[in-house]
C-alpha cells in the first residue's frame, strides 16, 4: 500500500488546494471529503471516490473497506499529514478525494407534487449548511441554488452541512433559468419577501411548490417578485423585519411539511 509521511509530497500540495481554492476544485473536479460519516453519506449519494486517505492509529483499513461500495486507491498518511489537511480533530483520520457532480437542473429527478427550496444569491457557507441540514431533516425533494456566489464543495459547506450536501437532490443556475424550469414543471413560487406578501402559515403548499429565499441583506431580486404565485412572509412580533436565512428557510420548510404531513 501506499504511503506518504511528508506534507511536501506533490500530491498532499493539490489536496491542500482543493481545500483552499474553488479554482482548484473547478480545474480538477474533485474535492475533499473529511470524517467517515460524511464519506457514508457520500457514497449513498452516489458520489465517486478516488482515494481514500487514512491515519492507521485512527482507522484501520478492514473498517475502511466496509464502508467501499467499490475499489478505491488507499493511502495510509502520517498524522503530520493528516492535520495538514484535516480541519477537525474528531473526524476518524479518514479523508476522501471525491468526483464534482455538474448539478444541472435536467438531472433533477422529481415527483408530482415536489416540494423545492431554492436559494437564491447566498454566499455564507455556514448558511448554505444550516439549509441543507434542515432540507435532509424536512426530506425535501431538492434544493436548487439560483446564481449561487460561494462553490458548493467549498469546505465549509461540505463541513457545515455534516454531510447533507451529499443526502439532497442539488442543482445551480442561474435565476432567469430556475424560473423558468419551475414554470415548466408547473411548481407554484412561493417568494420570501417583505413586498406585497401574505402571511407564509396562509398559503397551500401540498401541490408542486418552491420555497425561495434570498439573502438577508438585499433580500429576493425583482425577478422573483414578478413571478412568484404568492409573495410571502414570516410576521415578526420584534423590532426587526426578518431573521437569519437558514432559521426563516426552516420555518417555511417545516409548515409545508407539517401540511403535507409528518
Amino acid at each position: 500500500m501506499k504511503q506518504i509521511t511528508s506534507i511536501q509530497n506533490s500530491f498532499i500540495k493539490s489536496l491542500v488546494l482543493l481545500q483552499e481554492k474553488a479554482k482548484a476544485r473547478k480545474h480538477s473536479g474533485t474535492f475533499l471529503i473529511e470524517g467517515k460519516r460524511e464519506i457514508e453519506l457520500a457514497i449513498k449519494g452516489n458520489y465517486q471516490l478516488e482515494t481514500i486517505l487514512f491515519l492507521p492509529e485512527l482507522i484501520t483499513e478492514n473498517e475502511i473497506n466496509k464502508l467501499l461500495k467499490s475499489k478505491v486507491e488507499l493511502i495510509e498518511i502520517t498524522k503530520e499529514v493528516y492535520q495538514k489537511l484535516a480541519y477537525r480533530d474528531t473526524t476518524e483520520g479518514i479523508l476522501a478525494v471525491a468526483k464534482t457532480k455538474t448539478l444541472s437542473l435536467n438531472d433533477l429527478k422529481l415527483p408530482d407534487n415536489a416540494l423545492v427550496l431554492v436559494m437564491e444569491s447566498i454566499e455564507k457557507p455556514g448558511n448554505i449548511g444550516a439549509m441543507l441540514r434542515t432540507c435532509d431533516a424536512a426530506n425535501i425533494d431538492a434544493v436548487i441554488i439560483a446564481n449561487p456566489k460561494t462553490d458548493l464543495y467549498n469546505p465549509n459547506i461540505v463541513r457545515s452541512s455534516v454531510g447533507c450536501l451529499f443526502t439532497n437532490q442539488i442543482a445551480t443556475d442561474t435565476t432567469e433559468n430556475v424560473i423558468q424550469f419551475l414554470k415548466d414543471k408547473k411548481i407554484a413560487i412561493f417568494g420570501a419577501t417583505l413586498q406585497n406578501s401574505n402571511f407564509y402559515h396562509t398559503q397551500d403548499y401540498t401541490t408542486a411548490s418552491a420555497l425561495v429565499v434570498g439573502t438577508e441583506a438585499t433580500g429576493l431580486t425583482q425577478a422573483w417578485r414578478d413571478n412568484a404565485t404568492q409573495n410571502i412572509i414570516i410576521p415578526m412580533q420584534g423590532e426587526i423585519d426578518s431573521m437569519n436565512v437558514s432559521v426563516a428557510s426552516a420555518i417555511l420548510l417545516f409548515e409545508a411539511r407539517r401540511q403535507r404531513g409528518f
